[in-house]
């Protein structure tokens, strides 16, 4: 089998870095826009901003809550009892208004927490205006603005720069690690990072226009997974929908026409049957228990901004990883300086010397900083780092140039002992010094690297073992995800043995098995899915591993932090992005880990877990209520019985065994990884349960010697319903827990005690039961518990041997 979506690929590949200047362009002066042409320009659309989908405002949230279906047919239902004066029976709307409000609490918190953690997420540019430089959000600025990018920055539109010049990562974008040289006529893409200098840049592509906008644009047409969880519930509510108007309809018609029965006693009757197969508490814990995960996962720092990310993540049984800045901190450290040509001390002063001629520090000058001290002597020309020709290089007064890079590009012989060292997984850097700048001969920073030209190197004055700093509790982290049985792959544009070894120091299963990609085409990469270590993986080529697992039947959750990740993000089952990385790409996410922790994430799995597995263990009691009165209403439709219970009887039933125990147990730990086919498993589930209700019930009702009254057959049935609703509890809760206990210990006591204190509310006759009456009640309801009991082990052995 092999992946789809391909064609999105192929759109997202489709979009070039522009090259020149764009049609119509026109130069801003130097003083930059005044604040009168910004503002029209802002109030003209050309602002920075991005189509969004914006978050729900109070008034919608309050309407989605209120106007449900179910809401609407429980409102039908009770002006339906209003009519024929049957009050008592419409206390079932108090739970209905307790689901509401509960529902829209919860929403306007999760709401709350949202826009806090997106406000973090803002940091201010600095566009000249009126001469001067100011402060504004990224949204505020206007096609044509000047503004002053330094070395840390990140840009939020495309730009092409007007003055200055800077090393520009652009790795977010092409997936290139090493930063690229820019200079005045030249673009900055938006998503890049300045690692060095400072620019005066116009912007000439804002809001949709810019290259990450469109990039996201086109991997919007990949069609993102859809919730299992919400397709079965939406499912499950369509069933519903379209048999409880006619089964009621019938119903009525058969009590009122066929029965001959009164108005008072045909409609609360018919609407029992509607109200017990309306699931109304089910949607709401669903929605509850999503956004109090929405909730807790705010404060730990975790942005969801699609609700099923939750669930997704839950399920995941392959995780993909970015070596940099996921399992590293993205620095490196000196882990051996190896004279070869001079000795040590020779070999840190012409390091010192070195590090002294770069006011920047990319990551290996800060590593070597790190290791050396910085020397104060100014060069007189420096050739800066750049992706083309893997080197530095930097010019003194007495004539003497050092060169630093990779020793391929340094020497013109590479020792065999480089090569074991990158085995290893060193990054190797040769430290090489030249000869031809003598101090008279050219004046400062300018004449010795005419054209990017370098001098032969002399001597090679030794080599830096440079390793990747692990990012602490990374290792307990991927040991954590191999205990909850989830696969880890990295994917990298990086050489596949320093990959590999990051991941032996961090002791992760199966790290040797490692791949080229470069050297792969697509159906030999897609043959090579089993690898655990992605080298040299192109941004394009992460979706095609993505759909590769996909296609095997995994539950596939990526981890990005470039607007190159975007296409692979948008096609996996749950797409986290790792926040100070480009912002299109915390906009493509379901999850955007705010403090842009890896090791954050078991906590943030662990929360999908339990939130998932709460939703699974719980959804079963209440289609249990669903599932027994959808039976019975079509059994009765043929039998000559009467519908045993009252609507104030099914509020009472659903209120202790399922209602309050569901919303306490839907906020328990759970660390069981969430699995597919929810609605199947929740209905076998709910089976057992169900069928025992419908055969109490039943029996109940049949005429028998002796009894000839419906109320004492009513309250039996009734009386038995409840009973078997919370034996059922008790085995929903198992394993037992000190709130578990609790509460199959509370819920049978307000159930005596309210038949007792309140019987004639609940229309339960119990004063007129005989001692027969007890004994028929005692046996039928031994009789369902065992059916119950029997069922259950049926459906777990089933469930069982399915996974």
């Amino acid at each position: 089998m092999k992946p789809q979506n391909g064609s999105s690929v192929g759109a997202a590949q489709a979009l070039k870095l522009p090259v020149g200047l764009p049609e119509h362009y026109i130069a801003t002066a130097e003083t930059g826009l005044s604040a009168a042409e910004a503002a029209a320009r802002l109030q003209a659309g050309q602002a920075n901003r991005q189509t969004a989908q914006p978050g729900k405002s109070v008034p919608q949230i309050i309407g989605e809550n209120l106007f449900t279906l179910f809401n609407l047919l429980n409102f039908a239902l009770a002006l339906c009892l209003a009519l024929v004066g049957s009050w008592r029976n419409m206390m079932f709307l108090g739970v209905v208004f307790s689901n509401t409000l509960i529902g829209t609490g919860q929403s306007l918190r999760a709401r709350a927490m949202l826009n806090k953690l997106r406000l973090l997420q803002e940091k201010p540019c600095h566009p000249i205006r009126d001469g001067a430089e100011t402060d504004c959000p990224p949204a505020d600025l206007v096609l044509g603005d000047l503004a002053v990018f330094r070395a840390g920055d990140q840009l939020p539109a495309d730009a092409i720069i007007h003055s200055g010049s800077c090393a520009a990562d652009e790795s977010l974008l092409t997936g290139e690690s090493d930063p690229v040289q820019r200079g005045p006529g030249d673009w900055l893409m938006s998503g890049s990072f300045l690692t060095e200098g400072k620019v005066t840049a116009q912007l000439a592509a804002v809001g949709d226009e810019s290259y990450a906008a469109r990039l996201m644009g086109d991997a919007k047409r990949i069609r993102s997974p859809k919730s299992e969880l919400m397709t079965d519930l939406n499912r499950l509510v369509s069933w519903i929908s379209r048999i409880l108007v006619p089964l009621g309809l019938l119903l009525f018609l058969r009590e009122y026409l066929t029965r001959h029965a009164p108005l008072e006693e045909a409609v609360p009757s018919t609407v029992a049957a509607m109200i017990g197969m309306i699931p109304e508490g089910l949607i709401l814990l669903t929605s509850v228990a999503l956004m109090a995960g929405v909730v807790k996962l705010g404060r730990r720092k975790t942005l969801v901004q699609e609700l099923f990310g939750i669930e997704t993540l839950a399920r995941t049984d392959v995780l993909c990883l970015d070596k940099t800045g996921t399992l590293t901190t993205g620095e490196m450290t000196l882990d051996q300086a190896v004279p070869v040509d001079a000795d040590e001390a020779e070999l840190r002063a012409a390091a010192s010397r070195f590090l002294g001629a770069f006011e920047a520090r990319s990551g290996t000058l800060r590593a070597l900083a790190a290791a050396f001290p910085v020397g104060g002597e100014a060069p007189t020309d420096t050739l800066p780092f750049s992706s083309a020709r893997k080197k530095s290089a930097a010019a003194f007064a007495d004539g003497t140039v050092l060169i630093l890079g990779a020793p391929s590009f340094v020497l013109e012989e590479v020792p065999a002992q480089v090569e074991e060292w990158a085995e290893q997984g060193f990054r190797v850097l040769a430290l090489a010094e030249a000869g031809g700048a003598g101090g008279a001969q050219c004046a400062p920073l300018q004449g010795v690297f005419r054209n990017g030209e370098l001098p032969a190197v002399e001597r090679c004055l030794g080599f830096f073992l440079l390793r990747d700093t692990l990012r602490p509790a990374a290792a307990d982290t991927l040991r954590w995800f191999r205990e909850q049985g989830v696969s880890v792959r990295i994917m990298s544009g990086d050489d596949p043995r320093t990959v590999a070894a990051v991941a032996r120091r961090l002791g992760l299963a199966d790290a040797d098995k490692a791949v080229d990609c470069g050297k792969l085409n697509d159906e030999e990469l897609f043959a090579a899915r089993d690898s655990v270590i992605f080298g040299r993986l192109t941004p394009d080529r992460k979706r095609l591993l993505v759909g590769a697992f996909q296609a095997d039947g995994h539950t596939v959750a990526m981890t990005g932090d470039g607007v190159n990740d975007i296409p692979a993000l948008k096609a996996s089952d749950c797409s986290i992005a790792m926040a100070g990385g480009a912002e299109a790409t915390e906009h493509a996410a379901q999850l955007v880990l705010m403090d842009g922790d890896f090791n954050s994430l078991p906590a943030v799995v662990a929360e999908g877990r339990r939130v998932i597995g709460n939703i699974t263990r719980t959804a079963s009691l209440f289609l249990v209520k669903t599932l027994y009165s959808a039976i019975l209403a079509i059994l009765l439709l043929i039998l000559p019985l009467r519908y045993p219970f009252q609507p104030i009887q099914l509020t009472l039933i659903s209120a202790l065994s399922i209602g309050v125990p569901s919303f306490f147990l839907a906020l328990e730990p759970s660390s069981e990884r969430a699995t597919r086919h929810f609605l199947r498993r929740v209905i076998l589930r709910a089976a057992p349960g169900a069928l025992a209700v419908v055969v109490c019930a039943l029996v109940s009702m049949i005429p028998r010697r002796g009894v000839a009254s419906y109320e004492v057959s009513s309250t039996l049935a009734a009386l038995s319903a409840g009973l078997i609703g919370l034996a059922n509890l008790a085995l929903v809760c198992r394993p037992f827990t000190r709130l578990r206990a609790l509460l199959c210990g509370a819920m049978p006591a307000a159930f005596i005690g309210a038949v007792a204190l309140f019987p004639k509310v609940f229309f339960l006759h119990i004063h007129t039961l005989t001692g027969g009456d007890w004994l028929f009640f005692a046996a039928v309801t031994v009789c369902g518990v065992g059916i119950l009991l029997a069922g259950k082990q049926i459906a777990e052995r089933n469930e069982k041997r399915r996974t």
